[in-house]
């Protein structure tokens, strides 16, 4: 009895998967999708997969507004009959795009996201395996309804946590203060938890608009960017503060003239764990900067916190639904 494989969508963006050598030294994106595919037969007996060559950008080249297309895209062909959806990048902005996809996806099909960390020529290289992986959970009709994930190093991660915590190794992606909700083992996905979906956003027209900076704070610092943010063109402003949401003192005149003119994201530059919102007290504590208006960031990590902002401006919300819709999503990373 032949049994029929499910259809998945790849879409091939670039990204170190992608990448050989190139006549002037070091390794450049020159592989498209479907070169990627023929290098793995074995994803022939895993699911009929129809190719889309996105692009040849390193990771650090793609756009947000590149994201809103790629979610549109998967929106209407997982209409077509499609299982699922994997998006193939370069891993440096792997934990953005997979966050921006589970902000914008609608489909409660599975959309996997995944990449290499070394060049398709390289010993060792774990492009075919990763891909492998990542089409294996997407043809897998368990892995419905969980949002976007991240499949590397046959591990399995929740978008709303996963981060890159190292440069080289092929075991880069964790999700600090939580673990992996899955591996693929034997060829098989085996799922240890169910995470609820979260709401998804409006996908914006343009989010070319929507600038929002990003400041990480350190010891000492004068403060003196918060001045500069609205000259500057910026519409919204992340901090990675120290600890569980603080700053030095002087800084929370700064951080309540700047939130009287722009959103502004109380998020921690700490790897693991939220930003706080009623445990300190002193002048430039959480409660004193939230009490001026800042917003606070919950579990979201700065990076993907200024991806948010900047959909939610992009979508033109009044502050105060902008705010209420943020915070929501903070916390509800937790779950």
């Amino acid at each position: 009895m032949t049994m029929t494989l499910q259809r998945v969508l790849l879409i091939s963006t670039g990204g170190t998967i992608t990448m050989t050598s190139g006549a002037g030294g070091g390794i450049t994106p020159t592989l498209t999708g479907e070169d990627l595919v023929r290098a793995v037969p074995e994803l022939a007996d895993r699911a009929q997969l129809e190719v889309v060559s996105y692009s040849t950008k390193p990771g650090a080249s793609l756009t947000l507004d590149d994201l809103v297309r790629i979610a549109a895209l998967i929106d209407t062909r997982m209409s077509d009959g499609f299982a699922g959806a994997v998006v193939v990048q370069g891993t440096d902005t792997i934990e953005e795009t997979a966050f921006v996809l589970d902000t914008l996806v609608a489909s409660m099909r599975p959309v996997v996201v995944t990449g290499a960390m070394r060049g398709a020529a390289a010993p060792g290289a774990d492009g075919p395996a990763n891909l492998l992986a990542a089409v294996t959970v997407a043809s897998t009709a368990v892995a419905a309804g969980l949002g976007t994930l991240v499949v590397l190093n046959d591990e399995v991660h929740a978008a709303r946590h996963v981060r890159k915590s190292h440069t080289s190794l092929p075991s880069a992606f964790t999700s600090p203060g939580f673990a992996p909700i899955g591996r693929v083992i034997e060829g098989a996905l085996h799922l240890y938890a169910r995470l609820p979906r979260l709401p998804v956003i409006a996908r914006p027209e343009s989010t070319a608009e929507a600038a929002v900076a990003l400041l990480t704070i350190p010891l000492d610092d004068d403060g003196r960017l918060l001045a500069a943010l609205p000259q500057l063109g910026f519409q919204g402003a992340v901090i990675a503060a120290m600890g569980a949401g603080h700053l030095p003192a002087h800084f929370a005149d700064k951080v309540e003239q700047l939130a009287a003119v722009m959103p502004v994201v109380l998020a921690t530059r700490v790897g693991a764990g939220p930003s706080f919102v009623r445990t300190y007290g002193f002048p430039g504590s959480e409660m004193d900067l939230i009490a001026r208006g800042a917003i606070p960031g919950g579990y979201l990590s700065g990076e993907k916190a200024c991806l948010l902002l900047r959909l939610l401006i992009a979508n033109r919300l009044p502050l105060a639904e902008l705010k209420t819709v943020f915070i929501a999503r903070g916390r509800a990373a937790l779950v």
